[in-house]
């Protein structure tokens, strides 16, 4: 099974989640091979990678981001999984900060980004975005 887009019931959960709280999503995405754009698209027959096409996403919405006041503040290379199923391996991991839910919001349905989220899309072979809620660091896991 892919992940590449929530479901209707994951939205509803994240929508019904507070609103006025800092957020931080945690990102995990494996790429497909080569790009699966739809078919009219320009970029279609071009044979982009995965990696490419995200690159392009990224590029697109690096200034929606910043507009609605997130940021990328934690980014890193995957080498291996030490819990957790052997068969999960990601091409990107980064965690993504916004000053609330609402900003996340803005973000997605922003007219530029619904234009360049196409790119995330015929990128991703799937993923895991998981909302947290930032906690006071401390020297203890508990």
């Amino acid at each position: 099974m892919t992940h590449i887009d929530p479901t209707a019931d994951q939205f509803a959960a994240f929508k019904d989640l507070p609103r006025d709280v800092p957020i931080e999503m945690l990102n995990l995405v494996r790429f497909n091979d080569l790009a699966n754009y739809p078919g009219d698209h320009e970029l279609a027959r071009d044979g982009l990678t995965g990696a490419q096409a995200y690159g392009l996403y990224g590029k697109q919405t690096g200034a929606i981001l910043e507009k609605v006041g997130g940021s990328i503040v934690w980014r890193g290379g995957f080498e291996t999984v030490l819990i957790g199923p052997a068969d999960e391996a990601w091409d990107a991991v980064f965690i993504a900060r916004y000053p609330n839910s609402g900003a996340f919001l803005a973000m997605v349905t922003d007219p530029d980004y619904q234009r360049a989220v196409v790119h995330r899309q015929a990128a991703v072979k799937t993923s895991r975005l998981i909302r947290c809620k930032p906690a006071d660091q401390g020297a203890s896991f508990g």
